[in-house]
């Protein structure tokens, strides 16, 4: 994991009940990172500041909820 990321404040949600979830951070050039709660030292998934707009848009607006 790059320095950027590992250096990085990583939150949770305020919903979340449990240590086993996912986490986000504000990055220093505008991006966000996001990773898994159980393994913060592995693998993170970085977002531009417009993808992880569109992505939260979506979820507000429940483009992702399944009917069946």
């Amino acid at each position: 994991m790059n320095t950027e990321i590992a250096n990085s404040d990583w939150f949770k949600s305020t919903f979340s009940e449990t240590t086993h979830c996912v986490e986000v951070a504000w990055l220093p050039e505008g991006g966000v990172g996001v990773r898994d709660s159980k393994n913060p030292g592995g693998p993170a998934l970085v977002f531009t500041g417009a993808e992880w707009s569109a992505f939260t848009s979506g979820v507000k607006a429940e483009e992702f909820d399944r009917t069946a």
